[in-house]
């Protein structure tokens, strides 16, 4: 099986941590130089340098705001242009959580912007480096709620539907080009992300941490949440030569957790 990425230039979003970070850290296992991005330089700049530990590269890092159209385009779209990617990794961390009836409107268009937008921004100036190199893989993050809504996270479940759509679509339009698009769906992953999810539902519940976070293990059939680099596994074969002929897939990483087919 080729699961070897040598040669290749990988750009990671929300790389900073979690698994984002962990994706990163398969992705130069594998060969790949990785360039990653999130908003903080500090913790950037120690991912890059575990990275160079890891698969002997210069890799880069872009300290970057994924929900601010101008930094985008000031300071990744020209990287990009110079430096060009053949596996895109699409990470953003998800809306606030609160009820879908009580949303205010302008926080879906909070949530579209680091999501849907910075995705198209970043769709559009990769498509010619990968067409170039007759190798391109795009793989979202984005969540379980595609196939089955969460209780209590409205805004954040219409959001990664509209994701999951956008890369569907794209299946389509890419798929002669040889270029793959396809979904991760992390369950519940240990991650700060999670972390503020049960803090949140044990306000609501009257519980503590420690009961709500196992109330949500005995959803799952492993009785665990996932490692951040389980996910990350998902990932990196999916950007890997050895996943070819796989496009369109949303992939659940949720430990048997989803009941839909």
């Amino acid at each position: 099986m080729d699961m070897k990425l040598n040669g290749k230039h990988a750009l990671v979003c929300g790389a900073s941590q979690g698994i984002g970070q962990a994706s990163a850290e398969a992705l130069a296992e594998l060969g790949a130089r990785v360039t990653v991005v999130a908003r903080s330089a500090d913790k950037l700049s120690a991912v890059a340098s575990q990275l160079d530990r890891i698969n002997g590269e210069k890799n880069q890092w872009i300290a970057v705001d994924l929900s601010n159209e101008s930094e985008i385009e000031a300071r990744l779209l020209p990287a990009l242009a110079k430096d060009p990617v053949q596996v895109l990794v699409l990470n953003a961390g998800g809306p606030p959580p609160g009820p879908l009836q009580s949303a205010d409107p302008q926080a879906f268009i909070d949530g579209m912007r680091p999501h849907l937008v910075a995705s198209q921004h970043l769709l559009r100036a990769a498509l010619p480096g990968m067409r170039e190199a007759g190798y391109g893989r795009i793989i979202n993050i984005i969540s379980t709620s595609v196939y089955e809504p969460i209780p209590g996270l409205g805004v954040s479940n219409t959001v990664r539907a509209a994701v999951a759509a956008w890369a569907k679509t794209l299946v389509g339009e890419l798929g002669p080009d040889g270029i793959t698009v396809n979904n991760v769906l992390p369950g519940f992953t240990a991650t700060s992300r999670l972390d503020k999810i049960i803090e949140g539902k044990a306000r609501q519940q009257d519980m503590s941490d420690a009961e709500v976070a196992e109330q949500l293990r005995s959803f799952v059939p492993l009785r665990r949440f996932a490692q951040p680099e389980e996910v990350a596994n998902a990932v990196a074969f999916l950007a890997s030569p050895a996943a070819a002929y796989i496009s369109g897939v949303s992939l659940a990483v949720d430990g048997g957790r989803l009941k839909s087919l």
